[in-house]
């Protein structure tokens, strides 16, 4: 009867996040002027959510150097959810694969696939728009992250994309109220929250169902699958190669945003939200303290 209620809940979440769908969604070709020029002198990222920002690098830039080093980093932040957001739509499309396909369950997630196929094409068009590369995760995560649809399943799965959704969404929330920040980029980080707000309610309810069905040694399992994700997620935000575009040798600029006191803050304080979530889930546990800590959502050392 208790497991008859909860897919009952489950299939009235669904159905609302359908009906929220329906009535309010964007198409990125249709809602964004993509020929409207950009604005001189206006940032594309907060000066200090730069990664360099506040070190001996940073202060080496002139303000024109700083404004084009924010462009590179949010494209590497804007092609790096893109990548993520494919894996995403490949978990969705496994749990997909085994749900009834009437289910309003079934229906919102492919609902959500249809979102992340737009968001995708919105983060391409707005790196080439602002004359950066796709930067995406370096190659040899690339290669990794291809086994992350079968090695995580359940509440990890979920938690992870909360993970990746909840940090990008309280740096995109920044910057869409931000009024030095670049209409274009303001825009797309709008339709981006918007949406996504249903994504993550749709992960926190499966990542509370999941939770409740797994044995101990499962859990240990989910711990620790969770915190090595969120690790390559965070450290994968700012491609080496962006501080090309401003001379600064790749490896000294990985060096010194690693070592940088206000990269890890923002790192934090964008999972500040999603993190006290996971804990009280149980996601959070020794099994992946190491990776929490070096991902920088938890205190800790690099």
């Amino acid at each position: 009867m208790t497991r008859a209620l909860k897919e009952t809940d489950r299939e009235k979440t669904a159905e609302r996040l359908l009906k929220s769908s329906a009535n309010k969604f964007y198409d990125p070709d249709v809602d964004i002027d993509w020929t409207a020029p950009l604005v001189d002198g206006k940032r594309y990222i907060p000066a200090h959510r730069s990664s360099l920002y506040g070190t001996k690098l940073w202060d080496s830039l002139s303000e024109e150097q700083r404004i084009e080093l924010g462009k590179h980093e949010v494209a590497s932040v804007a092609t790096t959810g893109l990548w993520f957001e494919i894996l995403l739509m490949q978990m969705l499309l496994k749990e997909v694969y085994d749900e009834d396909p009437t289910s309003s369950h079934a229906q919102y997630a492919l609902t959500e696939i249809a979102d992340e196929c737009r968001h995708s094409t919105m983060f391409a068009r707005m790196a080439s728009r602002i004359g950066c590369p796709s930067y995406g995760p370096v190659p040899w995560l690339r290669r990794l992250a291809k086994l992350m649809p079968t090695i995580s399943y359940g509440p990890a799965r979920y938690g992870a994309i909360l993970v990746a959704e909840e940090v990008l969404d309280r740096l995109q929330r920044e910057q869409m109220n931000d009024p030095d920040i670049q209409p274009l980029v303001r825009m797309v980080n709008r339709i981006h929250v918007l949406e996504e707000a249903r994504h993550v309610t749709f992960a926190r309810e499966e990542v509370t169902r999941g939770m409740a069905k797994l044995s101990k040694k499962e859990i240990l399992y989910q711990q620790f699958i969770i915190a090595l994700i969120s690790y390559f997620v965070t450290r994968a935000f700012i491609n080496p190669n962006v501080y090309k575009a401003v001379g600064i040798r790749p490896r000294d600029g990985v060096e010194a945003a690693l070592n940088n006191p206000h990269w890890r803050e923002s790192i934090q304080w964008a999972g500040e939200k999603i993190m006290p979530f996971l804990q009280e889930s149980g996601l959070v546990g020794k099994p992946g303290m190491y990776f929490w800590r070096k991902s920088f959502l938890l205190p800790g050392k690099r």
